[in-house]
């Protein structure tokens, strides 16, 4: 057996060597998955006090709760940021490596300061899913059974992140929610507030993806990118525009497909399984009809709801 072990443990190292792009060797130390995850679950406790917690929280225990909470979050996303900047600090505004700890301090310092704000964001969104659901009893149920809120709420969180070109930390968030919930939302995609994912599962929106106020969209949504150009090399060109821009009070329903930079106008509704590569002009219904696309924008055909969720 023990002759057998050594025979593995050999190819998986002459594995190591012949297929290296899949090792990370002798780099610098990247940041760590759970530690991201743990810092994730703690930031939910910070953003929705009282709801991912054991225990009840008393109004009078607040003061530190959340002093405790915030320097452990604080002392471990530093760390994990620091990690983050060393693998590719190239990345970070700071142009060279210069002082990593100071600059791992100050971002970690920024995010947490942001945090009150995001809180005022998701204050809207609970909003909204409150009042675009018939079946929403509370904003207890909404904030704790509710997929959408939680897989919103690390995207808006990973966001700030995202905007502070920090590598692998962000995605690993919303991966994570995504695992969680079935709500692919990269950290890139910009949100605006009273935003409701009602059901959730199989939505999927992209890094580029501009959404407005008050958009409700149901699951099996994707707002995607129709293709992706290649340079003189053949390699993928990233970092362009390549996702929908969604207007404001715009309603999606199950099963579309939005693809490339193209705008779905402000006060529009699109119909169940419609598949989409123009842009829609505002108060637009859009809608299958005898296996074809129809558009009607007139204010009277917004009624006209097709493809719609039962609750």
């Amino acid at each position: 057996m023990a002759k057998k072990l050594a025979q593995i443990v050999d190819s998986l190292v002459d594995s190591f060597h012949k297929y290296g792009g899949i090792n990370h060797l002798d780099g610098a130390n990247l940041p760590s998955r759970d530690a991201v995850v743990e810092i994730t679950r703690d930031l939910l406790r910070l953003v929705f006090p009282g709801f991912y917690d054991k225990d009840s929280i008393h109004s009078a225990q607040i003061v530190e709760y959340t002093s405790e909470l915030v320097s452990s979050v604080a002392r471990r996303l530093e760390n994990e940021i620091h990690r983050s900047l060393e693998y590719r600090p190239c990345e970070h505004p700071d142009k060279g490596r210069g002082d990593l700890a100071g600059t791992a301090a100050r971002v970690t310092q920024e995010f947490l300061q942001e945090l009150p704000g995001v809180r005022a964001i998701l204050q809207t969104d609970v909003t909204a899913a409150y009042e675009g659901d018939p079946a929403a009893i509370s904003n207890e149920e909404i904030i704790l059974a509710y997929p959408g809120i939680e897989a919103v709420a690390v995207q808006r969180m990973a966001h700030l992140l995202y905007k502070k070109h920090l590598a692998l930390i962000p995605r690993i968030m919303t991966e994570w929610a995504h695992n969680k919930t079935g709500i692919d939302i990269h950290p890139g995609a910009e949100i605006g507030p009273h935003f409701f994912i009602d059901h959730g599962t199989g939505v999927v929106v992209g890094e580029t993806t501009m959404i407005g106020k008050h958009v409700k969209i149901y699951q099996g949504v994707t707002l995607g990118a129709k293709s992706f150009p290649k340079d003189e090399k053949g390699r993928v060109v990233k970092g362009i525009k390549r996702h929908p821009n969604i207007e404001d009070n715009v309603t999606i329903y199950a099963g579309v497909t939005i693809l490339g930079n193209i705008t779905i106008g402000h006060d529009s509704i699109i119909g169940g399984n419609v598949w989409l590569l123009e842009s829609v002009p505002p108060m637009t219904v859009v809608y299958q009809e005898g296996g074809k696309t129809v558009m009607k924008t007139a204010a009277k055909d917004r009624d006209k709801m097709v493809g719609h969720a039962t609750h």
